[in-house]
């Protein structure tokens, strides 16, 4: 049996990542079983996008197929999803073969969405392009559902998701049929081993900010290059006894995830995640056996992480979806920077990395600035970008 998928879509600004990620909430504490999500920009982080794939749709939508897998290998009875999805032809079920996709559409008049976007910080000058996309995915007929958000919370927003889509995914005799999964396909290395850069580090030091700002910096460059945040790949409940961090079924989704950015020509690869040990990080390594690998511990104080944490009850300078500091009290962020700043020194102790960045007193510019200075990370790579850019090689 394959994967029930449902796949929550609509123009940016709508609420997608808000109302799928209540649903998953939702789900998890309802007993329905074993339950995913996945957020589809996680997905498609690969630029510059392939030309005859602009918007990167196909790619997202096969990348979702990949760790649909991987989420049945764990147990996974059912799989929520947000994200944007093509206006124009919606999902192709052959992108797609691991999951059964059901389409359900958010939308809100043109006035709700503009104040929506700007309300959140998106840029002016976008607003007519989002625009355009809601005319589009209005005149749309791809969607199994559609659900008007406007003047709705989103607790309401999602009860009506459930009741269009008919109590999704039970089937019609209420039982869960688990799917039988067979191991991941195989890999093979390539001849020459592409560079993978992982930033680790405590909660709140600022992995994916930082990570974020070198992949832009490598893009920039001039090379083809993937971003994925690892906590994004393991969203899974109930949490298995002997995985609880989710390592198992993140390695897998990333080396899936990562067979379909190097088919799309990715160059490099720039991962931020937590590690708590060198045996962790080899048992990443082993999902991606063609990279050069490179761990770098990012390091900040006490008195740092403690305020980067406190910052996150807001969503911090990094808007993750299932960000698990938003919205917490003054005494658990305090109870988690504590833990932040004990697991800083642990892995200050056990030397895990390869380099430690100290991060105290320095812009996510600088920190990425001072991982690229190092030539035998993505700095050859970054150089031979910038040769590329400026004509110097053929």
């Amino acid at each position: 049996m394959v994967l029930p998928v449902l796949w929550i879509c609509g123009p940016p600004g709508v609420g997608k990542t808000t109302v799928a990620w209540e649903m998953y909430s939702q789900a998890t504490r309802g007993g329905r079983g074993a339950v995913g999500y996945v957020d589809i920009d996680q997905l498609g982080m690969c630029y510059p996008a392939p030309a005859t794939d602009p918007g990167r749709h196909r790619l997202k939508a096969r990348n979702l197929g990949a760790v649909a897998a991987g989420f049945r290998a764990a147990g996974v009875r059912c799989l929520i999803v947000s994200g944007v999805v093509d206006p124009a032809g919606g999902v192709r079920p052959e992108d797609v073969p691991q999951a059964a996709v059901t389409v359900c559409r958010l939308r809100a008049d043109r006035e709700v969405l503009r104040q929506r976007f700007l309300g959140r910080g998106g840029p002016a000058g976008l607003v007519d392009a989002v625009l355009r996309e809601a005319d589009a995915l209005d005149a749309s007929d791809f969607a199994d559902a559609c659900v008007d958000t406007g003047g709705l919370r989103v607790g309401e927003v999602a009860r009506l998701v459930g009741e269009r889509m008919g109590g999704w995914p039970a089937p019609a005799d209420g039982r869960w049929v688990a799917a039988e999964v067979g191991p991941p396909p195989p890999q093979t290395a390539d001849v020459e081993r592409v560079p993978v850069l992982w930033l680790c580090g405590a909660t709140g030091v600022g992995k994916s900010t930082v990570g974020f700002e070198v992949f832009q910096r490598v893009l920039r460059a001039g090379v083809v290059a993937a971003y994925l945040d690892l906590d994004q790949l393991g969203f899974r409940h109930p949490v298995p006894d002997d995985d609880p961090l989710h390592h198992r079924l993140k390695a897998r989704n990333l080396g899936a995830v990562w067979r379909t950015y190097r088919a799309a020509g990715a160059q490099c690869l720039i991962l931020s995640g937590p590690v708590e040990d060198e045996a962790t990080a080899a048992a990443y390594a082993k999902a991606l056996p063609d990279a050069r690998w490179a761990l770098y511990r990012l390091h900040a104080g006490p008195d740092a992480l403690t305020r980067r944490v406190m910052s996150r009850a807001g969503g911090g300078s990094w808007d993750q979806p299932g960000d698990p500091l938003r919205g917490r009290s003054e005494a658990e962020l305090l109870r988690v920077a504590d833990r932040a700043v004990a697991s800083a020194a642990a892995l200050d102790a056990a030397g895990v990395g390869e380099r430690r960045i100290a991060t105290d007193g320095r812009t996510a510019a600088e920190v990425a600035e001072a991982v690229l200075a190092d030539p035998d990370v993505l700095g050859g790579l970054l150089t031979m970008g910038r040769h590329l850019l400026n004509g110097e090689l053929s």
